[in-house]
C-alpha cells in the first residue's frame, strides 16, 4: 500500500523545489519494492522546516515506524550537546570524570582512564568490539560492571574504527549520571519533544503495533563482487550479524532503546530532526555548539579501507575530497552536508547549502554489502538535487 502526503510547491528565496527531481527520487525509492526485493520503503524530504515530499511503498503507511539502527546516534549525541551548553560536561575530559567505574580494575584500567568523551564520540576510543548484550543491557546496574570489564582492542586515540554500539552505551551512562534521568527520557524531553517529534528510544511493548518487522533480503556479495567494489575479497566481521539485526523485531529489545542503534522512527522524523539541526527554530541547542558539532571535523583518521572518517561530534561531514558517497551521503551533496546513516540502508542527512534534509527507512535488511550502499548513494544523490537556485 502506498500513501502520499506531499506538497512540494514551495519557493523560498532564491531556492525552489525541483518537481521533476522529486518525482525521480520517489521513483527510485519505489524501484526495489516494485521489484520484490524490499517489503517496504519510506522516504521524506524536508525543506525550510517542512516536509515537502513523503511516500511509503509496500506493506506499510506513512505512519509506520522503522528501526533506524545507527541513524539513532546523532539523537543521543545531540543530548550531549545540550549538556555542553550547560557546562555540565567538557568533552575533552576523561570519561571517568563523569562515569568513574568505567576504567575498571583490569589490565587496561590505566589506558581506559585516559579515554576522553570526545574520543568516544569520534569512534577513536579503542573498544569497537566491546559487547553489551541482553540481559545485562536491561538496566544501569547491570550495564555498568560490563562496561567496567571491557578491554581495549587498540590504544585509544591512535586509530579510527566504527564502534557499532559500545561507544553510545558509555554516552548513555554519562547522560544518566549528569541529568539524574534515564537517557531515553532525556532524548525525548530535551530533543525530540521540543522538536515536535515522537519518542524514538525505549518504546513500550504496548506501543509497538505500528513498527515494521525487519526482513532479511538478498544474499551476501561474493568475493569477486566485493573485490570489484571495495578492493577486498572479504569484509571484516562485526557485531552487526543477521541474528543481531533480527533481534530488533523483539518487543523487549525495542523497549530497551539501544542508544547506538535502537531508535524507532519514521522517515519524516529523520528529515525533520535534521531540519532542526539546520535551523534550530526551537533553540534546543546553543548555536555555537551546534555549529561546531555539525560542522567541525575532529576526526580525519582513515577507516580500515583507507577512507578519512570526516567525523564531527556525532555526525559525519561530507567533505570536499570526492568521497562523500563512501561516507553515505551520496555524490551530489555540498561539502558541508552532514548526517549519519543506519545499517540496512537507512539514510539521514542535511545539506546547509541547499537547506534540504532526507530521511529514508526500510525494513528490508539487504545482506548484499555492495547493492545496499549503492542504493543509498543513488537515493541520496537524487535527493540532494531536489532544489534549484
Amino acid at each position: 500500500m502506498t500513501e502520499t502526503s506531499s506538497d512540494p510547491g514551495i519557493n523560498t528565496g532564491s531556492k525552489s523545489l525541483n518537481q521533476e527531481q522529486i518525482k525521480k527520487l520517489l521513483t527510485r525509492v519505489r524501484r526495489e519494492v516494485d521489484d520484490g526485493l524490499l517489503p517496504s520503503a519510506q522516504v521524506a524530504l524536508a525543506f525550510n522546516g517542512e516536509i515537502v515530499a513523503e511516500e511509503t511503498f509496500g506493506h506499510a503507511t506513512n505512519d509506520t515506524r522503522y528501526c533506524i539502527f545507527s541513524a539513532t546516534k546523532p539523537f543521543v549525541a545531540s543530548a550531549i550537546w545540550t549538556l555542553m551548553a550547560e557546562r555540565a560536561i567538557d568533552v575533552s575530559r576523561p570519561v571517568i570524570d563523569y562515569f568513574e567505574e568505567f576504567a575498571g580494575d583490569g589490565p587496561d584500567a590505566e589506558a581506559k582512564s585516559q579515554i576522553t568523551v570526545e574520543q568516544v564520540m569520534l569512534h577513536t576510543s579503542g573498544f569497537p568490539h566491546a559487547v553489551l548484550a541482553p540481559p545485562a543491557w536491561d538496566a544501569a546496574e547491570t550495564r555498568v560492571p560490563v562496561m567496567a570489564d571491557w578491554s581495549l582492542n587498540w590504544e585509544p586515540g591512535t586509530r579510527f574504527e566504527y564502534h557499532p554500539t559500545s561507544a553510545h552505551w558509555v554516552l548513555a551512562e554519562i547522560i544518566d549520571r549528569l541529568t539524574g534521568m534515564d537517557y531515553r527520557d532525556v532524548v525525548e524531553q530535551r530533543i525530540t519533544g521540543p522538536a515536535g517529534l515522537p519518542r524514538i528510544l525505549g518504546i513500550a511493548a504496548e506501543d509497538q503495533s505500528d513498527i515494521a518487522d525487519l526482513v532479511l533480503v538478498g544474499e551476501p556479495a561474493g568475493p569477486d563482487e566485493l573485490e570489484s567494489a571495495f578492493g577486498v575479497r572479504e569484509l571484516p566481521e562485526t557485531q552487526v550479524t543477521d541474528d543481531a539485526v533480527m533481534g530488533f523485531n523483539r518487543a523487549d529489545v525495542r523497549a530497551v532503546g539501544v542508544p547506538g542503534g535502537g531508535g524507532l522512527a519514521r522517515a519524516r522524523d529523520l528529515a525533520l530532526f535534521y531540519q532542526e539541526l539546520l535551523h534550530n527554530p526551537n533553540n534546543i541547542w546553543d548555536p555555537a555548539i551546534l555549529a561546531d558539532a555539525t560542522g567541525t571535523v575532529r576526526n580525519t583518521l582513515a577507516d580500515p579501507f583507507g577512507v578519512p572518517a570526516n567525523r564531527a561530534l556525532g555526525v559525519i561531514v561530507a567533505g570536499n575530497d570526492g568521497l562523500s558517497n563512501i561516507r553515505g551521503l551520496g555524490r551530489t551533496v555540498s561539502p558541508s552536508a552532514f548526517g549519519h546513516n543506519g545499517a540496512g540502508g537507512q539514510l539521514a542527512w542535511a545539506d546547509p547549502e541547499t537547506g534540504l534534509s532526507l530521511g529514508y527507512t526500510t525494513n528490508g535488511y539487504d545482506r548484499n554489502e555492495v547493492r545496499q550502499p549503492r542504493r543509498g548513494t543513488a537515493i541520496s544523490s537524487i535527493a540532494a538535487q531536489c532544489v534549484t537556485t
